[in-house]
């Protein structure tokens, strides 16, 4: 009979093992989904905030580019203009006589080829 009592004890041992074991497990388990949804929210918290860094970077990269084109875009009308005042003919024309001295040719001096 002492031996039957010893199982029975032992046997609801085990029990009381399994069930402690058991809520340990769910314990284990509640803190390891408690402590990846925190890990998750803490990965999407930075990736919100880098996202948000890069929109600023880019932002100021834009206004950069916006400016150095519009610089582009002032030069590129002068030099259009200086383009149409060095070739303008009469100034060509007064180049030629004053730097090389050419001047009109005379009347003999024109052949007319067959």
């Amino acid at each position: 009979m002492a031996t039957a009592l010893d199982r029975r004890i032992w046997g609801l041992g085990l029990l009381k093992k399994q069930r402690v074991e058991r809520g340990e497990q769910k314990r284990y388990r509640l803190l390891f989904l408690t402590l990846s949804l925190g890990l998750c929210l803490v990965g999407l918290a930075l990736l919100y905030v880098w996202l948000r860094l890069q929109v600023v970077h880019l932002g100021y990269v834009l206004s950069t580019l916006s400016k150095l084109q519009n610089q582009l875009e002032q030069e590129n009308r002068e030099l259009k203009v200086e383009l149409a005042t060095l070739t303008s003919p009469q100034r060509l024309e007064e180049m030629a006589r004053v730097r090389l001295g050419l001047r009109e040719p005379e009347k003999g001096q024109v052949v007319i080829l067959p």
